[in-house]
């Protein structure tokens, strides 16, 4: 546990409830905080497919599994009471742009009131001491600026998903200001990353796992949007913040509420281009084409976040280069892929390369 501990043993021992345990965030929390000696119980649909990491990893047999809709405040708040955690992360989501214009009445219903219902559960729950909501870089109102967005920004969004995840915010911090600003109430801070990736992660409509399907089936992928740029984050990166954020609020409370932003160095500027010639160096026999289509649907061309916050008030950083990224990633696909390989201590071990930066 010590070489995965970088929190002052403030975890081991402790009851932690995850929401949307059985996603790809929230799976990978799931097994770093196990490593840290933690009491884990997650809230969850089930995982949508067999090749997740949820299911690749073995978590029900390691945790304390809930399967419930965010949407179901009933079943939420009476999981809460009766495991009375110490802590509790909302990764609970409908986490995709294009799945937003599909249905965007589940989209919204999902990400809206599954905050509401989330902090509703909190509030009721005595045992919380700390509650961080996880939302997205996406919450922004984009203006498609050059530098990066801080966290006194307006929140927005033109897409459903967007919109929704803004929306997130704004119940947060209205939550903060309302019940969670006296003493004897939880300390709540929100995280907010984007373009998280890593293995495990086999959602549709997502670059790298769109990627790693056609090599896994022997067939050509069609990249779209070639020219996004993106703060491509491997997955750990982003939970490293919030497991930071939820320490300081432990230890230091109220004065680490709010929003904070984890993203990639302000150098660290990369396309999809750039992420598919990467992957290429990484797995030579990819099949890829690279149209010149540009994106129907309106999804943002430039996406930065400022990380100075992060920075200087909880002593996080960046650990990876987008090389190192894109390493970590593709060695975590090709590590599931591989039928004698245990994934589980696979991904054990790559927190523990990830600490040992």
């Amino acid at each position: 546990m010590g070489k995965l501990d970088l929190f002052s043993g403030l975890y081991k021992g402790k009851k932690i409830l995850i929401t949307g345990h059985t996603g790809f965030k929230g799976s990978w929390l799931t097994i770093w905080l196990k490593e840290l000696g933690a009491e884990v119980y997650g809230y969850a649909l089930e995982p949508t497919s067999e090749n997740d990491n949820f299911v690749t990893s073995n978590l029900k047999e390691k945790i304390f599994h809930q399967v419930g809709d965010i949407r179901n405040l009933d079943l939420l708040k009476k999981y809460f009471q009766q495991v009375n955690p110490d802590i509790a992360f909302h990764l609970a989501a409908q986490p995709l742009v294009i799945d937003s214009y599909i249905n965007p009445h589940y989209n919204f219903e999902t990400n809206l009131m599954g905050t509401v219902n989330f902090f509703e559960a909190v509030r009721h729950t005595s045992s919380v001491k700390v509650a961080v909501n996880v939302t997205t870089d996406k919450c922004y109102q984009n203006n498609e600026w050059l530098w990066g967005y801080r966290e006194i920004d307006a929140m927005g969004g033109d897409d459903p998903y967007s919109a929704s995840k803004g929306c997130s915010e704004i119940i947060t911090n209205s939550y903060i200001k309302s019940f969670f600003s006296k003493e004897n109430t939880a300390h709540v801070g929100s995280g907010r990353a984007g373009n998280v990736i890593g293995g495990g992660d086999w959602a549709e409509n997502r670059i790298i796992p769109d990627i790693i399907r056609a090599y896994k089936e022997n067939r050509e992928s069609v990249i779209r949007n070639p020219n996004s740029v993106r703060p491509w984050q491997f997955v750990l990166e982003p939970l490293f913040g919030y497991l930071k954020l939820a320490e300081k609020l432990w230890t230091s409370g109220k004065s680490y509420s709010g929003g904070w932003n984890f993203g990639p160095s302000s150098y660290e500027n990369y396309t999809v281009g750039d992420v598919v010639e990467e992957v290429r160096v990484l797995i030579p026999s990819l099949k890829i084409t690279l149209p010149d289509i540009t994106e129907k649907l309106h999804e943002a061309g430039v996406l930065k976040l400022d990380i100075t916050k992060a920075v200087n008030q909880l002593n996080w950083k960046p650990k990876l280069n987008f090389k190192d990224t894109l390493k970590f990633t593709i060695e975590g696909y090709l590590d599931e892929l591989n039928p004698d390989i245990n994934v589980y201590d696979s991904r054990v071990k790559q927190i523990e390369s990830y600490c040992n930066k």
